[in-house]
């Protein structure tokens, strides 16, 4: 057993990458079980990681590491804000009777340092800025979340939340829409992301 059990450094993979049986490639590579696992981006797992690629894009926000899933925030632009993203949908891979009602946890965090793995301080927002993704189509037979057209985003800056006289842990729809000034289009979002950080 090694002695060493800090932090492992995760290297991006490419796709072409064997599983293996005792030192032999076996017929199974990485691309397979990425398609077999995420083809799903309706699932609300796999939605909110698409939901953070987008706004990485959007916002500058560099991509070419590898994402990690238990940070303190999702993002980091190059000047240093630090962004929250949270995604919601209308519609869902299952059967629905109904579009889904929205809402968004806001609820605050300790953060997790992977270093030490140990929880700091006490639960604050940890971000600077929110972005709130709804996937905001509502016809199953044409919604594609990889179309950033059928998305809308609400940014608001983390002191605007924390001022909130009402529920601390969500927000619904209506509240947000309020709150925010209205939803932007993926070319708007950068801009908003820079002045909400600057708390305009």
């Amino acid at each position: 057993m090694s002695d060493n059990l800090g932090r492992m450094m995760i290297t991006r993979r490419s796709g072409s990458e064997r599983f293996s049986n005792r030192g032999a490639d076996l017929d199974i590579d990485l691309l397979g079980f990425w398609q077999w696992s995420m083809s799903d981006l309706m699932s609300n797992t796999a939605r909110g990681v698409v939901a953070e690629y987008i706004v990485a894009k959007a916002s500058g926000v560099d991509v070419s590491g590898v994402r990690e899933g238990w940070t303190a925030y999702d993002l980091q632009t190059k000047s240093g804000i630090k962004i929250e993203v949270k995604s919601s949908a209308y519609l869902q891979s299952w059967h629905q009777t109904a579009l889904s009602k929205v809402s968004f946890s806001v609820r605050k965090a300790r953060a997790w340092d992977a270093d030490t793995n140990v929880l700091k301080g006490e639960a604050v927002r940890q971000a600077d800025v929110y972005v709130f993704a709804l996937l905001a189509h509502k016809d199953k037979a044409t919604v594609n979340p990889m179309d950033v057209s059928q998305w809308e985003f609400f940014v608001v800056p983390t002191s605007a939340l924390n001022a909130r006289t009402r529920s601390q842990h969500s927000i619904t729809e209506k509240s947000l829409r309020k709150l925010s000034g209205g939803p932007l289009d993926y070319s708007h979002l950068r801009a908003a992301v820079e002045r909400a950080a600057r708390g305009g």
